[in-house]
């Protein structure tokens, strides 16, 4: 048992300085691009604001709650419900500032494999959800 602890500890002094430099970058990033930056990429509903949704929501990554934020602030902007469903499900979903240290700790495959399949899924699952809206 004390053997394992001290492995536990050492691994977990190892990956504390990568999981402090994602999560400052993280915050960064969320900090200090504007919200206005969103609104002026986001705002049309064609195939580049599709893309971009899911690419800004994968590289911004941040977590729920502050996705319902800038997702109820892009609805107020008119920012169409599609492009803001994508945004929100990349936003949480994906994690490509956070891939260094998934990498790390559940494996580079995995990491990346999740990641893709993630992306893909926002787009696909804000699809379904606007042909829903279709029909109500």
């Amino acid at each position: 048992m004390k053997n394992a602890l001290v492995k536990t500890l050492n691994n977990f002094k190892q990956i504390l300085p990568i999981i402090l430099g994602v999560l400052f970058l993280a915050g960064l990033t969320t900090v200090s691009i504007p919200k206005t930056f969103y609104i002026n990429i986001l705002g049309e509903n064609n195939l580049f604001s599709i893309l971009s949704s899911a690419l800004i929501g994968s590289i911004s990554s941040g977590n729920a709650l502050t996705s319902y934020i800038l997702g109820g602030e892009f609805l107020n902007q008119g920012v169409s419900l599609f492009i803001v469903t994508i945004f929100m499900l990349a936003w949480v979903t994906v994690g490509l500032i956070q891939l260094p240290a998934e990498s790390l700790m559940l494996g580079k495959k995995f990491a990346i494999i999740r990641n893709i399949t993630s992306f893909i899924s926002a787009i696909i699952i804000a699809f379904l959800i606007k042909i829903t809206f279709l029909f109500i």
